[in-house]
This record gives C-alpha cells, structure tokens and sequence, in this order.
C-alpha cells in the first residue's frame, strides 16, 4: 500500500491511525459520516453567516459549549473529561515532518530555472546542464553539477521571477569561433596564381582541331 505522501504527513503530524475501508462500503465508516450529520444538523441548521471568521467563531463557541459537553454515545462519557484524561498534546508543540518534492530542471539559456509556474536564477556557468531541485514548503533548493547549491525562498501565486540575492552572476565567456576561409578569398587566390589571359581565337583554333 502507498499512501499520498501529504495526506500521511498530515495523520502522522496529528497522531492519526489510518485504517482501511472497503471500496463502496460506506457502512465500515459510518462514525465519520455520523460526525459530519451531527456538525449539519445540530451546529449548522438554520444557521446563516457573513464571513468564514463568523462560521470559524461560532464553531468554537459550539464545539466547546454544546459538542465537548454533551454524554458521547460511543464512549457514554463527555468529550471535554475524556480529552482532559488523555494528555492530548497541543498540535502547535509537534512540529510538521518537511515534505519536499524533488525533481530534475534542465537549465535554459537565460539561467532561470521554471519550478512550479515560477521561475528561480542559477549561475550561468549552470546553462544547458540538468540540476537536481528541492521543492519544500518555503524554500526551493537547486543543487548544481558543479555541487552548489542555491537557495531561494519559495514564491507564492504564479508567473513571478526570484531575484538573485548572492554574489554577482558572471556571464560565461564566449569560446572564439573558427569560420572556414570564404571561396573568394583574395589572399587565396593570390596564393594559387593568376589565370593567364589568351585570345578567342586560339579557343577557336583549338575547337577546329579537334573537331
């Protein structure tokens, strides 16, 4: 069994279990469907609001006023004593696992490596070779062929340039380029000699001979 990576980062962050149901049995988790009725038909029926910090607030006033103190009908106990006697750890004490996506660029010519709809400046030196890019969630790491490695904060929204924030990019120096020597070269011709210039009728003279 392989699990979606973020979704078993996201259970093993909050402590969670995860167990298995039966493809179109929806009878094997009917506790979970119960809890989304109860929330709808206690919490939420009849209910109108202006904003999601309106729901947010209300929410809480329930979960803790009505929900937590109510007898649970699973564990005939009030969810409030039971959490109490469980020691629950606070999520903000557990920090979350990184999660990271690796993937592999080709650099292009302008040196702007695309991640993501976004697009993050390497070294030129880096043109037309692979590096290995490191997707986390607030930082993008490319680890260069020449074992570099460039960091950059991970940009939000999409079609946006990083800025280079290290030493200055040196442009890569231009190898000379070696062109072959043109077919009418005058310093070539002067080397092979010149024609020697003879009248037309000595061509004709030899047309009549061979003919």
């Amino acid at each position: 069994m392989t699990w979606n990576g973020t979704f078993k980062d996201r259970m093993d962050f909050y402590g969670v279990t995860i167990r298995l149901c039966r493809y179109y049995r929806a009878q094997t988790k009917g506790k979970v469907e119960s809890g989304v009725k109860y929330v709808k038909r206690n919490a939420l029926i009849g209910q109108s609001f202006a904003s999601m910090e309106e729901v947010n607030e209300y929410l809480t006033k329930w979960c803790l006023e009505i929900a937590d103190q109510r007898i649970h009908g699973t564990t005939h106990e009030k969810p409030a004593e039971r959490f109490e006697r469980e020691e629950l750890v606070a999520v903000d004490l557990r920090p979350a696992p990184p999660r990271e996506l690796v993937v592999t660029r080709r650099v292009p010519k302008d040196a702007l490596v695309a991640v993501e709809t976004n697009r993050y400046p390497v070294p030129f030196e880096w043109v037309g070779q692979d590096v290995t890019v490191r997707i986390l969630y607030e930082e993008v790491v490319l680890h260069g062929p020449d074992e570099r490695l460039v960091r950059h904060t991970k940009l939000t929204g999409a079609h946006h340039v990083a800025r280079w924030a290290g030493e200055p990019r040196r442009l890569p120096s231009r190898s000379p380029v070696h062109r072959t020597p043109p077919s009418s070269d005058p310093l070539a011709l002067e080397q092979a000699g010149y024609v020697e210039i003879r009248p037309l009728s000595h061509y004709e003279a030899l047309a009549e001979v061979a003919g």
